[in-house]
């Protein structure tokens, strides 16, 4: 287990398989293989990963499970969900798996039952959600409260706006959720220009109430709700808090007995979870709350129980690692075709670059070998005008995450089959390409018309002359990670990471009939 990563048979192993396949082109795979493109897929709670347009054989995949198994992943997941202080730089537990246990199921960490604890705050949550949202809870002159604005930075602020605006089909829309995060006056101004501070709740979210942005930007809030409403006592009528220092908050003049604590073992990028979802909650109902939850459970679950090759975040770990390390793929584009998921790119870029952006392994030593990729991305199809010319015939190798839904939440005239046409479009063409001399020979070279269109792709408006045709001469295919998301029966199905794989898209007709998109 102590042998450095770079030195286990089975990177020796990659790295020789790597040589031998390296040049090989997708085009060439797929007429090989015909049915490529229904082997190399995974399914699991409502989400369908298509990772047949990656570059890799039927020999690549078992080779990174055995680097994983070499690697002890097996015993590392079961660590984490025992409560093993797996952190080992902060010497504690990383149970954000707690968060989503269902009532009724236990976890014993130092003597204490955490799922108990976590149902207790999430009740109380629940109890005050329901009093805000029937209007029992009134502000200090006794109106309603309309306008909810949380307070807080990272964690603390990218789940939540992720999670409302993911959500955003199941909110009250009689009210008003907003989030203030940057230190930039701006923000806070914007945020709150149009509300009635006596119809306005703050939520501050902070673990130590300390965090300078967030308590900059409470300070003023607290300053902008007493210019309106005039007498320090209204304080506790118009602000709750989210946190662990009961003495801060409580000479904030926040009522502790409306102060949602949460726990040391909570990560800030996985804590939407924890009473820092307290925002989500107020928007989608404490009924909608628990339902998302239990889709993380489903995940968690299948990450733990399933077989490696059948394991969805196992398959995109391992996908990370061949990609990063044997390819040297710097950035991942996240790219959302629903526009709900708007601000997923950006939730992800904590998630992941927080968790994964190491130079040393977890005994100090330095590593030699890539950590993590930069991410960045989004919705589709915004991108398609702006910078997929760069993904499609630039000089950087750039793996994909093609996110799409069955259906639609809006279902107006053709819209999501356009949608999704560019899904399937978009991946066959990275996959794919076109040669030069295909291009030619259709008289869409540049100069000659109007850029060639892709089966189930609408029509593109393009100059004549641009070069912004899915031309690769001699590429062995774009790096895509074709992922088919469809909504299940839990809301939670729409937050999960997204599964797919960084696939080289295109293998797959554009054509519902044959996507494995299911409705």
């Amino acid at each position: 287990m102590n042998t450095p990563l770079t030195q286990r048979p089975a990177w020796a192993a990659l790295k020789q398989h790597y040589e031998e396949i390296r040049d090989l082109h997708l085009r060439d795979q797929f007429a090989a293989d015909p049915q490529r493109g229904e082997r190399l897929t995974a399914e699991a709670v409502g989400l369908y990963l298509d990772y047949s347009k990656n570059r890799i054989t039927d020999e690549t995949l078992p080779l990174l499970i055995k680097l994983a198994e070499e690697s002890g992943l097996r015993e590392h997941i079961e660590a984490m969900f025992r409560g093993d202080r797996i952190n080992v730089s902060e010497n504690r537990s990383v149970l954000h798996i707690a968060l989503r246990k269902p009532r009724g199921e236990s976890l014993i960490v130092d003597g204490v039952d955490v799922v108990q604890e976590v149902n207790e705050v999430l009740d109380r949550m629940a109890s005050f959600a329901d009093r805000v949202r029937s209007g029992q809870w009134r502000g200090y002159t006794g109106k309603a409260i309309k306008n909810v604005v949380n307070v807080g930075i990272g964690g603390s602020d990218l789940g939540p706006v992720m999670a409302y605006e993911a959500l955003r089909h199941y909110t009250r829309r009689d009210m008003t959720f907003r989030f203030v995060s940057n230190v930039d006056s701006t923000d806070f101004a914007e945020a709150t220009h149009d509300l009635d501070p006596e119809e306005t709740l703050f939520i501050i979210s902070s673990k130590t109430f300390t965090t300078l942005e967030t308590m900059t930007n409470a300070r003023t809030a607290r300053d902008w709700a007493l210019a309106g409403l005039g007498d320090e006592a209204a304080i506790a009528k118009h602000f709750v808090a989210v946190s662990t220092n009961a003495e801060a908050v409580s000479e904030f003049g926040i009522d502790t007995d409306n102060m949602f604590g949460f726990w040391e073992w909570v990560g800030g990028r996985y804590s939407m979870d924890s009473a820092i979802g307290l925002s989500t909650m107020l928007a989608i109902g404490p009924e909608n709350f628990r339902e998302l939850l239990a889709g993380f459970h489903a995940m968690d679950e299948h990450f733990r129980t399933a077989p490696f090759e059948q394991n969805l975040p196992v398959i995109m770990a391992l996908l990370s690692v061949w990609y990063g390390n044997f390819f040297g793929a710097q950035t991942v584009a996240v790219l959302p075709y629903e526009q709900y998921l708007k601000r997923f790119p950006a939730y992800l870029q904590q998630l992941t670059m927080e968790s994964n952006g190491k130079h040393v392994t977890l005994d100090g030593q330095a590593v030699d070998y890539e950590t993590c990729a930069v991410y960045w991305g989004e919705p589709g199809t915004n991108g398609q005008h702006s910078f997929y010319q760069l993904i499609h015939q630039g000089t950087k190798l750039i793996p994909v995450d093609l996110i799409g839904f069955g259906k639609t939440l809006n279902p107006i005239r053709d819209h999501h089959d356009v949608l999704m046409s560019n899904v399937f479009a978009q991946a066959e063409a990275l996959a794919l390409g076109k040669t030069e001399e295909e291009v030619v020979a259709e008289g869409t070279a540049p100069g000659r018309g109007p850029a060639p269109r892709l089966r189930g792709q609408p029509p593109v408006e393009c100059d004549p002359g641009r070069e912004d045709h899915p031309v690769h001469p001699g590429h062995p295919g774009r790096p895509v990670r074709a992922q088919r998301v469809h909504p299940g029966g839990r809301l939670g199905d729409r937050l999960l990471r997204p599964v797919g794989s960084r696939a080289r898209q295109g293998a797959r007709q554009a054509d519902h009939s044959r996507t494995g998109v299911r409705g």
